[in-house]
C-alpha cells in the first residue's frame, strides 16, 4: 500500500511520513541517525549546540546515512539585561537553595540560549541540510532568505491559525501544527495565552481548510491510529516527540523514563523551569516546582534552575528537572528510534483505509 498523499515525502525526500521531534537536551545525533535509517525525518536540535557541535553533529549523522536531517533552531525573542528582575527571581528560589545547601549563581545571571543568528545562518550555508526547521516563528528575513538559497527546505511551528498564515506569507515549505496536546515548549510567537490553544487535529482542519501548504501534525500521536487520524483531516505527515524519549538512543534521565511509563501520567503547563510555557509530566511540577512563582522570561529563567536542577538530581530527587511529555494516552512499549518509525508507519496503514 503507498501513502494516500506524498507531498510530504517528495518535499522531504524521504519514504515515511514520519517527522522525528527535535527535543533539545533529551535526544542527539543519535536519534536521528536511526530514525533517518528508517525511513523518516531524522532532527539534531542545534538550538543548544554552538556552530561546531553542529558541523560535529552533522558530520556523525552523513558518516551513517545518506538520508535527509532536520537542523532545528529557536527563533525567540531576546530578553533585555534586567538585574533587579533577576534579583527578585533569585530572591523567590532562596528558600530551595537553602534546602539543598548550594549557592545560588551570582549577577548578572547568563542569558540562556541565543536565538537564530548570524553565526547559525552561516553554518547552513556551509552544511547545506535539507530541512532547516524553526520553533517560536521565523529569523529575521535576510538571514531566512539565505537559508532558502542555501537550498534548504524550510518549515516552522505554528499554534493557531494566525501563526500558520503568518508563516505561510513567510515563504516557509511547509507547517507544523502543534496542537494543545504536545509535551515541550509550545511553540507560540504571536499567540500568548496557553489557555487559547487548540487540539492537534482542530489546529490542522483550520490550517488546511485556509492554506494549500502541507501540514505535519504534532502534539499526541503516539501510534498509527492517531497517524491515520491525521491523515484522515488533511496532514500529510506527524511530528512525533514523546514515544521517541522512551527510545535506548534517547538521553533520557532514568526518572524522567519512568514517568513516562507510567500509564496514569498526567500532564501539566508550567512556565516555571525554563520561563516558556510547556507541556510537562506532572511529577516535574509536583513538590518543589508547584509553589515556585513563575520565573523570568525564557530563556532567563534556566540559568538560576540549573543549579537547583543539578544538586537535586545528584541527590536522585527530580524536583526542579523538566520531564516533558506530551498527552498521548498510551506510549508504545520502549524500542530502538529504528524501529518505532517503521511500526507507527506499519500501524497507521493497518488503520488507514484501504484503497
Amino acid at each position: 500500500m503507498t501513502w494516500p498523499d506524498t507531498r510530504i515525502l517528495d518535499l522531504f525526500g524521504i519514504d515515511l511520513p514520519i517527522v522525528q521531534a527535535p527535543m533539545a537536551n533529551s535526544t542527539g545525533v543519535e536519534v536521528a541517525i536511526e530514525v533517518a535509517k528508517a525511513g523518516g525525518l531524522g532532527a539534531l536540535p542545534c538550538a543548544v549546540l554552538s556552530p561546531k557541535e553542529i558541523e560535529a553533529g552533522v558530520a556523525t549523522f552523513r558518516t551513517h546515512t545518506t538520508a535527509p536531517i532536520n537542523c532545528n533552531f529557536f527563533c525567540h525573542q531576546e530578553t533585555p539585561d534586567d538585574q533587579e528582575r533577576d534579583r527578585a527571581w533569585l530572591l523567590h528560589l532562596a528558600p530551595y537553595f537553602a534546602e539543598l545547601h548550594e549557592d545560588p549563581p551570582s549577577l548578572p545571571l547568563p542569558r540562556g540560549h541565543a536565538p537564530f543568528g548570524e553565526d547559525e545562518c552561516a553554518v547552513l550555508e556551509a552544511l547545506r541540510p535539507e530541512v532547516v526547521s524553526f520553533h517560536f516563528g521565523l529569523p529575521a528575513a535576510p538571514l531566512l532568505a539565505r537559508v532558502k538559497a542555501a537550498g534548504c527546505k524550510i518549515i516552522s511551528t505554528a499554534t493557531s491559525l494566525r501563526e500558520a498564515v503568518f508563516l505561510g506569507e513567510n515563504g516557509v515549505d511547509a507547517i507544523i501544527a502543534q496542537g494543545a496536546e504536545a509535551g515541550g515548549h509550545r511553540g507560540m510567537f504571536l499567540e500568548t495565552e496557553v489557555a487559547t490553544q487548540v487540539g492537534t487535529f482542530a489546529l490542522v482542519r483550520n490550517i488546511r481548510a485556509r492554506l494549500d501548504l502541507p501540514v505535519v501534525a504534532a502534539g499526541g500521536i503516539a501510534d498509527g491510529r492517531a497517524v491515520a487520524g491525521a491523515f484522515a483531516l488533511g496532514a500529510r505527515a506527524v511530528q512525533v516527540g514523546t514515544a521517541y524519549l522512551l527510545c535506548p538512543e534517547a538521553w533520557t534521565h532514568p526518572a524522567h523514563r519512568a514517568a513516562l511509563a507510567d500509564p496514569d501520567r498526567e500532564t501539566a503547563i508550567t512556565n516555571v523551569l525554563t520561563g516558556r510555557r510547556p507541556a510537562a509530566s506532572s511529577i516535574a511540577c509536583a513538590s518543589k516546582a508547584s509553589s515556585i512563582p513563575a520565573s523570568r522570561p525564557f530563556p532567563r529563567g534556566r540559568p538560576a534552575i540549573a543549579p537547583l536542577r543539578a544538586k537535586a538530581e545528584a541527590l536522585g530527587k527530580m524536583d526542579f528537572s523538566p520531564l516533558w511529555s506530551g498527552q498521548a494516552a498510551k506510549l508504545p512499549e520502549p524500542m530502538g528510534a529504528a524501529a518505532l518509525t517503521k511500526w507507527l508507519a506499519e500501524d497507521a496503514r493497518a488503520n488507514l483505509p484501504q484503497a
